[in-house]
């Protein structure tokens, strides 16, 4: 049976005070009997010490990037050898801010895939059409690229280790709204794509999450879909009681 997951991606938020609070507030709130797996993904600046914080609880660390060389004269960059030193077994990549702003490519994607696989680290794997494509009606073609150029090089055994999650770039922060039958219609293709490449096994087993702006208020809806396994949160991930509502709508 796949995992249900609520993965908080802070972003650039949260200086080492504010990241001890916002983990204090977490550790009193979130429920000790979730059905959920719950990650946070810190700034790196504060993944050890987060680490550290909840080493008892059951929140799970993430890192928000890593590099695809094992180490080297590259200035300012983290390896996987590094963020599994500290105790950060799950990476983020491929999101759409990485591919947009800092320009990542599917084949740059690939090859950070699989440096933090060689580590036996799980990646949440980000992938999501834009609204040009949306609107010219090119959305499953964009995610089904981004798939197959970016992750299924990757061997059938290490999909064990593998989380997607789908963002629709066009309902993120742009006033567009993506329903949960959109997401739906999404998921189902995704695991659909999977399933003709690595087999009903693997598509079975694969989370699938959503990360198109989940909030308190439309989380159980999208969450009450079938393949819909969780959700990858940005703003609402920095408020305890949102993301601890969100957590509960699973």
């Amino acid at each position: 049976m796949r995992k249900k997951i609520v993965a908080g991606n802070w972003k650039m938020h949260k200086n080492a005070e504010q990241t001890e609070d916002l983990l204090n507030e977490l550790i009193a709130k979130v429920p000790t009997d979730t059905t959920a797996q719950v990650i946070v993904a810190p700034t790196f600046v504060n993944l050890a010490s987060a680490v550290d914080h909840l080493e008892f609880t059951n929140i799970d660390v993430a890192a928000q990037n890593v590099h695809q060389a094992e180490s080297g004269a590259f200035t300012g960059e983290i390896s996987a050898d590094m963020l599994k030193s500290v105790g950060v077994n799950t990476v983020i990549l491929g999101h759409s801010e990485r591919r947009a702003i800092f320009h990542e490519s599917d084949a740059l994607i690939a090859s950070k895939v699989d440096a933090a696989l060689e580590y036996e680290m799980t990646v949440i794997f980000c992938f999501g059409e834009e609204l040009k494509d949306r609107q010219s009606n090119n959305h499953f073609n964009v995610v089904e690229n981004q798939l197959k150029d970016g992750l299924f090089h990757i061997k059938a055994a290490s999909w064990e280790n593998v989380v997607l999650a789908y963002e629709p770039v066009w309902a993120i922060g742009t006033g567009e709204t993506a329903s949960p039958e959109q997401a739906q219609e999404m998921h189902e293709f995704i695991r659909e794509t999977v399933r003709k490449s690595f087999g009903s096994d693997v598509a079975e087993d694969v989370s699938i999450l959503y990360g198109g702006s989940v909030k308190p208020e439309n989380a159980k809806e999208i969450f009450s879909k079938p393949d819909v396994d969780g959700g990858l949160i940005g703003g609402a991930a920095l408020k305890a009681d949102d993301f601890v509502a969100i957590i509960n709508a699973i």
